[in-house]
């Protein structure tokens, strides 16, 4: 199914660059269809082509390619925000499970900016309790964590980001590992500046990769979230 993904074509890196400069709904009601031709249906591709590795990784993923199952809506909630843009300048796919806690279940991404694209792993937006246990996991059994991440020293792919604590949490551990326990939510990212003015199709092959890379960790964040 990779082949139905032909890359984001200039006219989306476009769309997304000149939306962030006129967000409006006037606006976007004159260019709603160029949205459509030349974002989403790059966005379902993906999805769509993504879709048989994520079941292969978790048969629970929800992996249908549409909007609010994988892919994101393009309005902005406003209601609770001091920013009152109508509309996200910044689209993304999510495999996650359907389950109501899903901010504390990993999940993998793919997102695409105005000027930036990046795909990766781990909690949107974990809860203190589920970084406790992720912790104490490590503490418990050093070895299966290092075993989960043993791609990780020796990757150019994925670097660790998510907020840190100021102080360290625990004295005593080393640099490497700290990087890990000190976090107050956790991913793995891989980040690309758009160069030119389009997204080659081989974005998908690059994102397959970097997801094998990552599904032993991704089993023990699920192991540790339950």
């Amino acid at each position: 199914m990779s082949d139905i993904f032909d890359g984001f074509p200039p006219a989306a890196v476009q769309f997304l660059r000149t939306l962030r400069e006129n967000n409006s709904k006037g606006w976007f009601e004159l260019h709603k269809q160029d949205y459509q031709n030349n974002l989403l249906k790059p966005l379902q591709a993906l999805a769509a082509g993504l879709g048989p590795l994520m079941l292969s990784i978790d048969p629970d993923f929800t992996v249908t390619p549409a909007i609010n199952k994988t892919i994101s809506r393009i309005y902005r909630d406003t209601r609770f925000s001091r920013d009152k843009s109508p509309y996200k300048t910044s689209h993304w796919i999510t495999f996650k499970r359907l389950r109501q806690e899903w901010k504390d279940y990993p999940a993998f991404f793919f997102e695409i900016s105005p000027d930036s694209y990046r795909y990766g792993m781990g909690f949107y937006s974990a809860s203190r309790q589920t970084m406790d246990k992720f912790r104490t996991a490590v503490d418990r059994n050093p070895k299966a964590f290092l075993a989960a991440t043993s791609f990780y020293p020796n990757n150019r792919t994925f670097t660790i980001e998510g907020e840190q604590y100021k102080r360290p949490l625990k004295a005593g551990i080393s640099t490497e590992l700290q990087e890990w326990y000190n976090r107050k939510s956790l991913y793995l990212v891989s980040n690309h500046r758009i160069d030119a003015d389009r997204v080659d199709r081989k974005l998908i092959f690059d994102v397959q990769h970097g997801f094998e890379m990552l599904a032993p960790f991704y089993h023990y964040l699920g192991k540790v979230a339950t």
